[in-house]
């Protein structure tokens, strides 16, 4: 699916580590929500609340979950999972356009 239809868009955006992730909330029909954000070049820490899907639209990066010493590269195309009361970190070369989707 390359769009999300019937949508409330939250208007204030989440940035994070001083502008180097910044992604808006997205509210759907059924009650979920979701974030589309871009993660600029960096290796960044984050922590979780609720399980994530992290789904690639466009670049690439690499991912390390929290108690792995092995990192995971992931393309536009490509998701990974994040546990709950977790942590990943995420390291980018280039700009990587995401959806979140949680649990």
């Amino acid at each position: 699916m390359s769009q999300f239809e019937g949508v409330s868009v939250v208007k204030q955006a989440n940035v994070y580590f001083d502008g180097k992730c910044v992604s808006h909330t997205i509210l759907l029909a059924d009650g979920s929500r979701k974030t589309v954000g871009v993660i600029l070049p960096s290796t960044l820490t984050f922590r979780t609340a609720a399980p994530e899907v992290m789904e690639g639209v466009g670049g690439s990066c690499r991912v390390r979950l929290e108690g792995s010493s092995e990192w995971t590269s992931y393309s536009a195309g490509e998701s990974f999972c994040v546990p709950g009361d977790s942590s990943f970190e995420i390291s980018c070369a280039e700009p990587y356009h995401y959806v979140c989707h949680f649990a």
